[in-house]
């Protein structure tokens, strides 16, 4: 139980920590275009990202695969730059199976970038529990940030210029920390 709780937290934590906020930027551009009639949809993404990250920690660990930790650093802020773009360039995402293979891809990315750390700090013994439990706090945390922007948004959505101020606003905001942490990792 101890190990469960653990990662569970180390989980929720790799999503808000504050040196690391990839993947908060990642689900909040994600979720920025719609609000709660669309709540399935948004589980489902979020659920395909935290599958695609858990499934890079899984073939790190018990494969070992192995990809250059530079590239994979340039490509997690390119990720979070194209989830904004369809706020920023007005168009309302068609989310569509394409969609759903791309936010699954985004999500083994951003695994990627974990994976070593990760499989430096798994027991063998435990590593199956430990993977399950991380990837439940990664999900809890990224449902939360979800919950939040639908908040934000059912909010924004009294006012119409609210709405598109804040959803460009958002958009905007994280599309230039996208391209900070670009630039900073080149």
């Amino acid at each position: 139980m101890e190990t469960l709780l653990f990662y569970i937290q180390l989980g929720f934590d790799h999503v808000t920590d504050i040196n690391g906020l990839d993947h908060f930027y990642f689900i909040i551009a994600l979720c920025l275009p719609f609000g709660w009639k669309q709540w399935k949809r948004l589980l489902w993404w979020v659920t395909l990202f935290t599958l695609g990250h858990s499934l890079s920690l899984i073939g790190n660990y018990y494969v070992g695969f192995r990809f250059s930790s530079y590239w994979i650093e340039l490509l997690i802020p390119i990720t979070i730059g194209l989830s904004c773009l369809p706020v920023l360039l007005n168009f309302q995402p068609n989310r569509n199976a394409f969609s759903s293979a791309l936010t699954f891809f985004f999500g083994l990315i951003h695994g990627l970038g974990f994976g070593r750390y990760f499989a430096m700090m798994v027991n063998g013994d435990e590593a199956a529990l430990s993977l399950f439990s991380f990837a439940i706090g990664v999900e809890l945390a990224q449902l939360l940030i979800v919950l939040g922007v639908v908040v934000i948004h059912t909010i924004a959505m009294r006012n119409p210029k609210v709405l598109v101020v804040w959803q460009r606003g958002a958009a905007f905001a994280i599309f230039l920390l996208a391209v900070a942490m670009l630039v900073e990792r080149i």
